[in-house]
């Protein structure tokens, strides 16, 4: 834990120093969303799970994704054309319209939602996994100002991807390996379950 807050401090500080983006206009962002709503939804609430919700995500960490779908930084066949031509000011106005749109609440069962409720609240001693909510906070509304992610009403099986992609390594956009080395340590059903409980906290 003392690790992961050191961590979660030294990205703090980096963060600092990451050149700002221009201002996003969500009204601007309005417009230029009608390509992204096939896969994400007219208002970033994805009709499939195939896709996530953009919807009431920070910011701060949408500007990143697609600035490293960009770059190459994030690896993704599908998204990499869609924002190849973006500029940087059309990033920041897509993040301002998504991050200010309000997510749908997942659903799921209360089985599923126990499942993964210790190891987001409490971790795994035995085998190092922190407690979730110590990045992404106890309702999952995730750290803006570090650009980490709300994980609250996401789709459960685009989070149980993620988490599988960043334990083998094919999702390597995580500062200091902080994701890749949790979901490493993480069992398939750790994952399945906590991605669970995250779709139906709201």
């Amino acid at each position: 834990m003392k690790k992961l807050l050191m961590m979660a401090v030294a990205y703090l500080m980096l963060g600092t120093v990451v050149p700002a983006m221009a201002a996003g206009n969500a009204s601007a962002g309005k417009g230029k969303a009608a390509v992204c709503a096939a896969c994400h939804g007219a208002d970033g609430n994805s009709p499939t799970d195939m896709f996530p919700k953009l919807a009431g995500q920070g910011e701060a960490y949408l500007v990143k994704q697609m600035v490293e779908f960009k770059s190459g930084v994030r690896s993704n066949g599908m998204m990499a054309p869609m924002v190849a031509n973006l500029s940087d000011q059309d990033i920041a106005d897509l993040a301002a319209y998504f991050s200010g749109n309000k997510v749908t609440p997942g659903a799921v069962s209360e089985d599923e939602l126990n499942a993964g409720k210790t190891l987001y609240r409490a971790g795994n001693k035995e085998t190092g996994v922190p407690a979730c909510m110590a990045c992404h906070g106890p309702s999952g509304a995730g750290v803006p100002a570090a650009k980490w992610p709300a994980l609250s009403s996401q789709y459960s099986a685009y989070v149980e991807a993620q988490l599988k992609a960043f334990a083998d390594g094919t999702r390597s956009n995580d500062p200091n390996n902080m994701m890749r080395d949790i979901a490493s340590k993480m069992t398939a059903d750790e994952m399945k379950a906590v991605a669970a409980y995250v779709s139906g906290l709201h």
